[in-house]
């Protein structure tokens, strides 16, 4: 485990880099730090959606989650360490296949909304999206497993938003491709 902080302004960034987790120094703008950024981001948004009404069976995988976030973050500031491993995806797609069974098939595609919580799921989703541009961005230097886990984590919080619209009693929103012309 690396250094803890024991206190919040240290001033080392003024200068416009930033210490990772092997003691090197990088710039803030570094693509290593966007990763970072990215991963803490989504890690927060999902924060907030377990502010919202979720069942508990999903507040769980979501609060697990979190922490395997966490150690993205941990592995991505450790240059050549590796924290998330194949058992992170294994945990993924199992969950990928419970809640994906309990969903009736996609026949049209789906806008991002219905309830709050699976609104918020969708941001998280495109956050995660995101984040994963940013992973994939770091190339070489980076595992391929960290990539594979944004990957399919964006997919099961696809999934999720779609049970937490089922579980507000509501259904997804779905894009009408016959909708027409726009009047303004």
């Amino acid at each position: 485990m690396g250094n803890r902080l024991s206190r919040i302004v240290t001033r080392t960034g003024d200068g416009g880099t930033t210490g990772l987790g092997d003691g090197s120094r990088v710039r803030k703008d570094d693509a290593r730090i966007a990763a970072i950024g990215d991963v803490d981001e989504l890690n927060s948004q999902i924060g907030l959606l377990l502010c919202e009404t979720v069942p508990d069976d999903m507040r769980a995988v979501l609060v697990a989650i979190q922490h395997d976030l966490f150690d993205l973050g941990g592995e991505l500031c450790m240059p050549g360490h590796a924290i998330v491993t194949d058992n992170h995806l294994a945990r993924l797609d199992g969950w990928l296949a419970e809640y994906n069974a309990k969903l009736p098939p996609l026949k049209e595609f789906i806008l991002p909304g219905g309830s709050r919580a699976a609104a918020l799921a969708h941001v998280c989703r495109t956050v995660c999206r995101r984040a994963e541009r940013s992973v994939v961005m770091l190339g070489a230097p980076l595992a391929d497993t960290p990539r594979r886990y944004v990957n399919r984590l964006s997919d099961l919080l696809f999934v999720l938003a779609r049970m937490l619209n089922s579980a507000d009693g509501g259904s997804d929103v779905y894009w009408r491709h016959d909708r027409g012309a726009v009047k303004c």
